[in-house]
């Protein structure tokens, strides 16, 4: 039996998202949430009974659309077309993981009892998550502004019986899934499908998914630095706290820190050193790493706030006898903080290049890592495939949010393209994860050719981990496999004895 994580108007933290994700836990609402939803739409429909004046997406049509009145016998009919209109998705699958989230985050949205959707619909919802029912979403469609239309009409479609699900680890019509759990589509009740379709969810799950994976790589990318900084054979004196405390960045200051804990008893580092000076990519980590954990503290404080709001529209408001039209479906705040984001991720992946760069360069060991270049390439190649990684990086970080064009014939005229600052990002940081997979693969070769002096302590326990997957490379073989596993270390391996905390 699964655990349960009750959905309710507390604060729903990023870290407690990863909890419910990789823990497997069920949803349910609690007592809070479903009286806020039953509120809302008991006061919806007594304000439809007493109130005949156009509301708009309650019984107006949508956008362009809004003065247009639709008759109360058609208002089901109204939103069940909304949601199968809007279903325009293409591009490739959003993965199930992202789907997940979106699910997650869409019921928390509605529970807060200011969307006027009926607890039957988000019930339903709830089921779908549980049960690991995952509606099919394609990538392209959305423009980040009256919400991410065209992704969350293919996450709603199942609902009504429509498009199609990943069941029991395959993808069938939501008719078979209907039939299998002995369900009947719903029925759809004025405002409801507005409800389900306006809302950032598609944004806020692939930036939720990237902070968490960007997190993590941000503190890989300290432990990778810092075993480059013994496999080079570097000066440890730019990481000294009285350097950082003159330009006390935050970033700056907790990389520093953890660089010198890293480190601590090498024998390597205790060295008298020939170079008086390293290149900027060893000894300014903690300036480079630094500036994008303080980008990654802010993105992340901007999104525990949209994973806490409303942002569909319009909003109903019951003890102020309000139904407002705004504009919380806007996803400007989450298009500039991707596009932020995917900058900084960027970064930690260019100064990573750079580092393997210089390890394989036979300035301070054999050309390439490895006995006998010329005969063999040794790790010559790994360098070009990060540079490609790279460069691919930096033609993605273009920043979306600063696009926009005009759609629902002028209604919407400013759109954020922050589906496109999603999607974007969350390649860029996938990318970065390769880059640093590289740069561990490089700097564990390097580091054998320091014997019989060794790292710190921390150091040779990570490495001897690492051993147990990837082998020291004697001569030339196939290199990409290997790449792999070191990503794949990179994705298992606990980070614990690194947080210091």
């Amino acid at each position: 039996m699964r655990d349960c994580h009750y959905i309710s108007s507390s604060v729903l933290d990023v870290e407690e998202i990863r909890g419910i994700i990789d823990n497997e836990k069920n949803l349910a609402l609690s007592e809070e949430a479903i009286y806020n939803i039953d509120k809302a739409r008991k006061y919806l429909d007594k304000k439809m009974k007493e109130n005949k004046a156009p509301i708009y997406g309650i019984n107006t049509g949508f956008g362009s659309l809004c003065n247009v009145r639709i008759s109360s016998e058609n208002l089901t009919k109204l939103q069940e077309n909304l949601v199968m209109s809007h279903a325009c998705g293409t591009g490739e699958l959003v993965s199930k993981p992202i789907i997940r989230l979106m699910l997650l985050l869409k019921i928390q949205s509605l529970s807060y009892g200011h969307s006027g959707v009926s607890r039957e619909t988000v019930d339903r919802l709830v089921e779908f998550f549980n049960n690991d029912i995952l509606p099919v979403v394609y990538e392209q469609g959305s423009l980040g502004a009256s919400g991410d239309l065209a992704p969350l009409a293919h996450l709603s479609l199942p609902l009504i019986g429509k498009g199609e699900v990943y069941l029991d680890g395959k993808i069938v019509p939501s008719e078979e899934m209907l039939k299998k759990f002995g369900w009947k589509p719903i029925t759809l009740q004025s405002k409801e499908g507005l409800a389900l379709l306006n809302g950032t969810q598609f944004m806020s799950a692939h930036g939720v998914q990237a902070v968490l994976k960007a997190t993590k790589l941000s503190m890989w990318a300290d432990v990778i630095g810092a075993l480059s900084v013994d496999a080079y054979d570097c000066n440890i004196t730019p990481f000294d706290e009285l350097v950082h405390l003159v330009r006390p960045h935050r970033g700056q200051v907790k990389t520093a820190e953890r660089i010198r804990k890293i480190l601590s008893g090498s024998e390597i580092a205790k060295q008298v050193k020939q170079n008086v000076q390293d290149p900027y990519s060893f000894r300014c980590i903690p300036q480079v790493h630094g500036a994008s954990k303080d980008t990654l503290d802010f993105v992340y404080k901007v999104f525990k706030t949209e994973i806490n709001s409303v942002t569909d529209n319009p909003n109903i408001f019951a003890d102020a006898d309000k139904i407002i039209s705004g504009g919380n479906f806007h996803g400007q705040p989450l298009a500039l903080a991707m596009d932020y984001l995917a900058i900084a991720m960027a970064e930690l992946g260019n100064i990573s290049e750079r580092r393997i760069y210089q390890l394989v360069s036979g300035l301070r060991g054999p050309a390439f890592l490895v006995d006998a270049p010329g005969l063999n390439s040794g790790f010559m190649i790994p360098q070009y495939t990060a540079a490609s990684i790279v460069s691919q990086n930096k033609q993605l970080c273009t920043p979306a949010s600063i696009d926009s064009i005009v759609s629902s014939n002028g209604q919407e005229d400013h759109v954020s393209m922050g589906a496109n600052a999603a999607t974007k990002l969350v390649k860029v940081v996938e990318n970065v994860s390769t880059v640093l997979a590289i740069e561990l693969f490089n700097a564990s070769q390097a580091l054998s050719y320091r014997n019989p002096h060794k790292t710190s302590p921390i150091l040779q326990k990570l490495i001897t981990e690492f051993r147990k997957e990837v082998p020291l490379v004697k001569e030339d073989v196939v290199m990409s496999p290997l790449i792999q596993k070191s990503k794949d270390f990179l994705e298992s391996y606990s980070l614990k004895d690194f947080s210091f905390e």
